[in-house]
């Protein structure tokens, strides 16, 4: 079947960490209201090493955090203070601004522990992007699954195979985690407008042909889609309704590039508020926003 690659691109988000980040993309801005896309690990942490990363703000978005292995301690200017621990969704609306850290837990500083899972942000509808912001931690025994094909599937996010999540979303978003115990075939179905898949683990193949690892697959809309595993697997599909122009610069997304410049302004101002206990934060970039096309 036809389907639209984006290969991942390695990027240091600061101290040696290395994500491959997705989305955006130049040829694909989006896929349904996910304008981001970064995939960590696994990678070993040892003790000494900090890849913390320190109070940043957001507007016009809500980040969608999920592990595979690992654990991280998120705070943020609402008071919030949650350990993110493997299978459970995380969702923080930024809507007019929020800041927020994500950092080392303290029981892990001193061992040595993998580090493994997705940072994904959705774009807010117009009408929702000046919202107040929130927090929401759903854990992961509160998270459905059922069964499809030979694969077991995680309805993080939306409604999937009669399973529906208990996220809230903002606008109609889909997202899953699917895993083969063995060897087997799972028929995805047009489930949403736009639709991806993204390995994370094993072989698997798309319509008899192999997914690279790191590479991202849109697919055609409208269309079922046959992916196949020779053993143990496993793959992320995300998707939903598209937002429409975003712009969106560093940690800022609106459809108002005279927001984007406010927000600029507000941080570099530090009039964002702060995270309750800590007083480091990230700068903002010296690179200025140019009002250029919008995110597509």
């Amino acid at each position: 079947m036809e389907a639209e690659a984006i290969a991942g691109r390695e990027k240091d988000i600061g101290g040696g960490f290395i994500v491959r980040r997705v989305l955006p993309a130049f040829r694909r801005r989006s896929v349904g209201p996910f304008v981001f896309f970064d995939h960590f690990g696994p990678v070993t942490e040892h003790p000494g090493e900090n890849h913390d990363v320190r109070p940043h703000p957001h507007i016009g978005l809500a980040t969608v955090t999920y592990l595979f292995e690992g654990a991280m301690m998120h705070r943020d200017s609402l008071g919030s203070v949650q350990l993110i621990e493997p299978g459970a969704i995380n969702w923080m609306t930024a809507g007019r601004g929020i800041v927020h850290s994500e950092r080392k837990p303290g029981h892990l500083r001193e061992q040595a522990h993998v580090n493994h899972g997705l940072q994904l942000w959705v774009g807010l509808p117009a009408e929702q992007e000046e919202a107040a912001p929130s927090f929401a931690h759903t854990p992961a025994a509160d998270i459905p699954e059922a069964a499809a094909g030979d694969a077991r599937v995680r309805v993080l996010v939306g409604e999937a195979f009669g399973q529906r999540s208990p996220v809230a979303a903002l606008s109609p978003t889909l997202y899953l985690d699917v895993a083969f115990a063995a060897a087997g075939a799972f028929e995805l179905p047009p489930l949403a407008a736009e639709l991806a898949v993204y390995p994370i683990g094993g072989e698997l193949r798309l319509a008899g042909e192999a997914m690279a690892p790191h590479r991202m697959l849109v697919l055609a809309p409208g269309r079922r889609a046959l992916v196949e595993a020779p053993g143990p697997a496993r793959f992320v599909v995300i998707g939903g309704e598209p937002l429409g122009h975003r712009f969106m610069f560093w940690n800022f997304v609106s459809s108002r590039r005279e927001r984007i410049l406010q927000a600029s302004e507000d941080w570099a101002a530090q009039r964002f508020g702060s995270v309750p206990g800590e007083t480091d934060f990230i700068p903002l970039p010296p690179t200025k926003f140019t009002p250029a096309e919008p995110m597509s």
